[in-house]
């Protein structure tokens, strides 16, 4: 976008414009406010912060751990997993394994574990609601901007030598609303649900692992469950580890 507008003979300061911006960007947000709770608008910037950093799930050392615990529980049996939870660092593993020590029963465990998942993601889902809601509301409020430029404009049509840059000022709204939200908010939100998504697939492989170590399931048949969850390249890796035996 910076090399367009340099390529066409423009600055960066011709598309500046403080009313645009108090009217697109400001007046957006004063809307999500309303829409939504102050502590909710307010912290859509540290979700926006979520965005530029790389989660690191390490699938293929969850199941390799899990691989561990299943072979642990066979020659030991499940209680010997209780001295190996406190070293974990992976709440939703260890709230499962503290489950399974304790004698839960399998559909129990399954049921709190998916209520567990199922309130992690209705959080995320409020939050990537609430951050497409600005997104919606910007270019509309670009255009409301226009329209209040054009406005301005024509009861001024006296003074012929200020219509151009008034029209450029008007259409400057509609610039800053399709930036905000084509530009920034709309891959923004994607990129936080297919994060979603992935820490949730995380979660489910490890709710089977868990399940599986409790039903005594062959440590081979345990990794081909896991490795169902990694994409192929990183599965070829893993399975040549932990399956080599």
């Amino acid at each position: 976008m910076v090399m367009s507008v340099f390529a066409s003979g423009g600055t960066l300061l011709t598309y500046a414009d403080l009313p645009s911006f108090l009217m697109v960007v400001v007046g957006s947000f004063f809307s999500v406010m309303l829409a939504t709770s102050i502590p909710n608008a307010i912290g859509m910037f540290k979700i926006l912060g979520l965005t530029f950093k790389v989660p690191n799930y390490d699938m293929p050392g969850i199941i390799k751990k899990l691989m561990a615990f299943s072979d642990k529980a066979r020659r030991e049996g499940l209680l010997a997993l209780e001295e190996e939870l406190e070293d974990l660092d992976n709440e939703f593993m260890k709230k499962g394994l503290r489950l399974v020590v304790d004698g839960t029963d399998a559909g129990i465990v399954r049921n709190l574990l998916d209520i567990e998942m199922g309130q992690v993601d209705g959080r995320h889902a409020s939050k990537i609601t609430v951050l497409n809601m600005w997104a919606t509301l910007g270019p509309g409020f670009g255009m409301l901007g226009t329209v209040v430029g054009l406005i301005a404009m024509l009861k001024n049509l006296e003074d012929k030598a200020s219509i151009g840059p008034n029209m450029a000022l008007a259409l400057v709204t509609t610039l800053y609303g399709s930036i905000l939200a084509n530009a920034i908010l709309m891959p923004m939100t994607s990129k936080l649900k297919a994060q979603n998504g992935t820490e949730l697939s995380v979660m489910e492989m490890i709710l089977e692992g868990i399940l599986s170590i409790q039903a005594g399931d062959n440590p081979r048949i345990l990794a081909q469950k896991l490795l169902a969850y990694l994409d192929p390249p990183t599965r070829k890796v893993v399975e040549a580890e932990v399956l080599k035996d």
